[in-house]
């Protein structure tokens, strides 16, 4: 599975984003699929994650982010509301057969990054 994020950009505090992650490959709709983010000088963190399950987010952007997929179109996604200047960060999407979505280290493939940045 090949992940290519995009959709990142520069953004006002309050405004909003949509990130976009196109997987190549078969069998993406048995995957678990989820966003992680990374600022500089921090590890990387968990945001959001959907499997067939349901939907998973972390405190910070619970109530201001949606992730979504598309499972003809191979695409998942994250809607990026009431954006904040902590939201800075390199977002990358990833992909695990798990099931265990929550923890980066259970990702088989990421997708290369994408720049988000929030200003103030």
């Amino acid at each position: 599975v090949q992940l290519q994020a995009s959709g990142g950009g520069l953004a006002q505090a309050g405004g909003s984003l949509r990130l976009s992650c196109a997987a190549s490959g078969r069998s993406f709709s048995n995957y678990g699929m989820g966003w992680f983010r990374q600022a500089p000088g921090k590890e990387r963190e968990f945001v959001a994650a959907i499997r067939w399950s349901g939907t998973f987010y972390a405190d910070s952007v619970k109530g201001r982010f949606t992730i979504s997929r598309d499972n003809a179109k191979n695409t998942v996604y994250l809607q990026m509301d009431s954006l904040k200047p902590e939201d800075t960060a390199v977002y990358f999407c990833g992909a695990t057969a798990t099931g265990r979505v929550l923890m980066a280290r259970e990702y088989n493939y990421w997708g290369q990054g994408t720049l988000v940045t929030v200003s103030s």
